[in-house]
């Protein structure tokens, strides 16, 4: 199954408040159906969630309800420019996604995805063990950002001559934000990152919410995929997931940023567990290879019913 696109037309959307600030939500389906619905927390941080939109084709294929909503800071919920980095913690969208579950009244019984930096938050969230988590899908995600910086280095260095080089000299520069770093940097994304050319709309709304405004993205990541220099570089999971007791699928791709060496904890820690690698996938392969990733995603949720 692959996403028809019909079902988006068919979203109702909405805010939630949180601490003062709203965030924004969209639900495809009818969360009363009877059916367990689906969260969907999206990367960064500072992403969107139109980059995983096409997972609301299980409200049309499967019946199942799908949330989407934009974590604090970006896209239709509250912007905060002016906040400092010590104001976007983990627990800051630790709370947001608590919040929005009450909110919509799935606290008691949901699903967790979360793809990139949206998986390891939707772990540190199921490793507190919360009574309505009946699944978790954990898609392309690291357990440590100090592996995922050691892999990066890795990464970087078989792209093509000069290209490392290039990033290296404007990351000591201070000079990321020059028209040649983006365009070096965009080797490793075509490469690891999204691998479709061109790259579809909605992941490309996406990746330009991230530099509408940064200042999420920025001040927990750094200025790209691959050059971490953020709140979250020395962050990691690994001391958590092997509480996690919801049955979960790991999903990543052959030729993702987040390669197995960052996965592979996932897969040794928690206790129920199975991991899909997609070989024609980089780091988004519900966009690169949706055939399959949907045949993946669908018979995992349905084990799950």
């Amino acid at each position: 199954m692959a996403p028809s696109g019909n079902v988006l037309a068919a979203a109702k959307k909405g805010t939630a408040p949180f601490r003062g600030y709203e965030t924004w939500y969209r639900v495809t389906g009818d969360l009363h159906s009877g059916r367990t619905p689906l969260v969907a927390v999206h990367g960064g941080p500072g992403a969107t969630h139109d980059y995983l939109l096409g997972l609301s084709s299980l409200a049309e294929e499967q019946g199942r309800p799908v949330v989407h909503y934009d974590q604090l800071g970006n896209g239709g919920s509250t912007h905060l420019p002016h906040q400092g980095a010590d104001f976007w913690t983990v627990q800051l969208f630790l709370d947001e996604l608590g919040n929005l579950l009450e909110h919509l009244g799935v606290a008691d019984d949901y699903l967790l995805y979360g793809q990139s930096w949206g998986g390891l938050l939707a772990a540190k969230h199921a490793s507190a063990r919360p009574h309505g988590l009946r699944g978790l899908v954990i898609a392309n995600s690291p357990a440590s950002y100090g592996l995922w910086l050691k892999e990066m280095a890795v990464l970087r260095s078989a792209l093509p001559p000069g290209v490392d080089d290039t990033l290296k000299r404007h990351e000591a520069a201070g000079t990321t934000d020059s028209a040649e770093y983006l365009d070096a940097a965009m080797h490793f994304y075509r490469k690891h990152v999204c691998r479709v050319d061109p790259w579809p709309r909605e992941y490309l709304a996406t990746f330009m919410e991230i530099y509408n405004d940064p200042t999420v993205y920025f001040s927990m990541n750094g200025p790209t995929e691959f050059h971490v220099t953020g709140t979250l570089r020395d962050w990691s999971v690994t001391d958590c997931v092997s509480a996690i007791t919801a049955p979960t699928l790991l999903l990543s791709g052959r030729h993702d940023e987040a390669t197995p060496v960052t996965v592979q904890p996932y897969a040794d820690l928690i206790p129920d567990v199975r991991w899909e690698i997609l070989e024609e996938s980089s780091h988004v392969p519900h966009i690169e290879e949706p055939e399959r990733f949907y045949r993946i995603l669908t018979g995992f949720l349905d084990s799950l019913d």
